[in-house]
């Protein structure tokens, strides 16, 4: 009678990792990366070498010496006493202003124009597609400058809103629309402010929640509860009821012309809202690209199928097709919101202080830290990128198939 036993292992010897091919794969591969580390280690050291024989020397140390310039639009508080840090600072912030705006408007925009473009209406249809194509094929910089010089041409002045012979007025006795921007009443924080705060992101959530419950439990027993007016119910109540028991906390300040310029509200900068329209309606026109592409590889049983449940056509867009849609549309909607904040590098163009033009334009001009600003430039955007694109894959993951 014989026994079956497994083969004595072989001992680890050092030839083989080249010649077994267990270990082959991974000894190129450590090779390659030893010689990667080696590479930029006689690069870099090459680089501080040249600079110190330059007397150039690398340093940060600028960023506590005083900026010396003023910022025209900031949202925190900045003069030009602030250090070039608090300016880098600013343009950060300005950055992350102008690209969060433009990613909303331009999906908002995106995704009604990629529905509209497969419209029954040919006019709609059409009209979609004029769209797509002009706003695409034109650069950006150019929509920019054009929103920008409309802007400041057509708009009327501070002064046009003066005397009994003004040939302009504001919008609602609240808005005012001139060349320099658009101003809008400011929220005014009382006691209290910050429980209707709470209040209304707490509804913001339980819209949401309830709007989930809704699908679930259409899915699990086919039951339709009611979309709209119970969303409008859940986020308005509760905040308006604590807004009046509490004595409205929350007042407004309104923009009134004073001298030769309105006082008090908010103001938004031209060059803040050329950028922002500018990069909606060009980026909105590629989303919306991506959309119609995402809706069109859905199977066309699928739609007849809920149709033919008694499904109304609004239905069946958003609980049968948009969420199979959403697996193809998601992954070209993370380059585009990455376009979004790259392409946000050209408001220079028209004055608005992004973190290109103060820290890689004035800073730079003014200390002479090329290299400095630019590795600085280099690591926002990396970092900004990075961050969109492990947010967005963690949605994009959890809209994939569940597969048993």
């Amino acid at each position: 009678m014989t026994t079956i036993s497994d083969p004595q292992q072989e001992s680890f010897r050092l030839s083989m990792l080249l010649n077994d091919t267990r270990y082959r794969s991974l000894t190129f591969q450590a090779i390659a990366l030893l010689v990667l580390i080696v590479s930029f280690a006689y690069l870099g050291n090459n680089l501080i070498s040249n600079l110190r024989a330059a007397g150039l020397n690398i340093s940060f140390e600028f960023l506590g010496s005083p900026a010396g310039y003023d910022i025209n639009q900031t949202l925190i508080d900045y003069n030009s006493q602030s250090t070039n840090a608090r300016a880098a600072m600013v343009g950060i912030i300005n950055t992350l202003l102008v690209a969060f705006l433009a990613c909303v408007t331009a999906t908002v925009l995106g995704v009604l124009a990629g529905v509209l473009r497969l419209s029954n209406n040919w006019l709609v249809r059409k009209l979609m597609s004029f769209y797509v194509e002009i706003f695409r094929n034109i650069p950006v910089l150019i929509w920019i400058i054009i929103i920008f010089t409309i802007m400041t041409a057509v708009l009327p002045g501070p002064r046009d809103f003066r005397g009994d012979d003004a040939t302009a007025s504001m919008v609602l006795g609240s808005f005012a629309f001139t060349n320099r921007g658009i101003y809008v009443p400011a929220p005014i924080w009382g006691a209290g402010s910050g429980i209707v705060v709470a209040i209304f992101v707490a509804s913001i959530a339980g819209v949401f929640a309830y709007r989930r419950y809704a699908t679930k439990l259409l899915y699990d027993t086919g039951r339709l509860l009611p979309m709209f007016w119970p969303s409008v119910a859940i986020l308005l109540l509760p905040t308006i009821v604590a807004f009046y028991l509490l004595g409205r906390p929350i007042g407004l300040d309104y923009p009134e012309l004073k001298g030769f310029n309105f006082a008090g509200g908010i103001k938004i900068g031209g060059p803040l809202i050329a950028l922002w329209f500018a990069l909606s309606i060009y980026t909105g026109a590629f989303i919306a690209e991506n959309v119609r592409a995402g809706i069109q590889s859905v199977s066309k049983g699928q739609t007849e199928a809920a149709s033919a449940l008694g499904l109304r056509p609004g239905r069946v867009m958003n609980l049968v097709v948009l969420p199979q849609a959403l697996r193809v549309i998601i992954p070209p909607l993370i380059s585009q919101y990455l376009n979004i904040t790259k392409n946000s590098s050209l408001a220079i163009a028209v004055g608005y202080a992004d973190i290109t033009a103060t820290l890689g334009g004035i800073t730079l001009n003014q200390t002479g830290r090329a290299i400095e600003c630019v590795l600085l430039l280099m690591l926002f955007y990396l970092t900004i990128s990075l961050s969109i694109s492990a947010i967005m894959n963690v949605y994009n993951n959890s809209m994939k198939l569940k597969e048993r």
